[in-house]
């Protein structure tokens, strides 16, 4: 659907002058290297708990952010790949494996002031979340919007068609936590 919405005239117009491409998850590896060589733009992503081939086939021309920080034209990203734990696949993590996850990267994000961007593939518990197992977000991404403040929080995961922007954006302190589901341009 994503790729097939892209190539319409009037989306391909506003796309013209990506810079960035980011990824929340749950897209085939060759869709990602199509979209970069496409664009020619850089593309950072994470993974989803259904991107189950990428260590055999990763996306050519593509960085993983998974636990990493980036610089990108003076911001700052993270990201942190998976859901919640909900049957024992891939990219599927507990609470607890996940805040330490988190915890690992303290120093780093104290190091570089914090992160601009945070590129998650699940959504913050009780922000955009659903309540059964395998769509309940991460409490641990909760706090960690409210402690490092980052301006914006972008995570996939939670199927959902928006009628207009304002439906898949929820401002925490100031943080815009959005949902990328489909796709989202924005401007920094």
């Amino acid at each position: 659907m994503c790729s097939e919405i892209l190539e319409t005239p009037s989306i391909a117009a506003q796309c013209r002058d990506v810079d960035l491409i980011i990824s929340c998850g749950d897209l085939p590896p060759e869709f990602l290297a199509s979209l970069r060589n496409r664009f020619d733009a850089q593309l950072y992503y994470v993974l989803g708990n259904h991107d189950l081939r990428y260590d055999t086939s990763p996306p050519v021309g593509c960085s993983c952010i998974d636990r990493r920080i980036v610089s990108v034209g003076g911001y700052s990203l993270v990201g942190f790949s998976g859901s919640r734990w909900y049957n024992g696949g891939l990219n599927q993590y507990r609470e607890r494996e996940m805040s330490r996850r988190i915890r690992r990267l303290r120093f780093a994000l104290w190091r570089s002031g914090g992160a601009d961007i945070v590129v998650t593939h699940a959504p913050a518990r009780h922000i955009h979340d659903a309540e059964d197992r395998c769509h309940k977000g991460f409490t641990c991404y909760e706090r960690f919007i409210r402690k490092y403040r980052p301006s914006y929080f972008l995570h996939g995961h939670i199927h959902r068609l928006f009628k207009d922007d304002g439906e898949r954006i929820t401002v925490v302190d100031n943080t815009q936590v959005i949902n990328t589901y489909g796709f989202y341009i924005f401007e920094i």
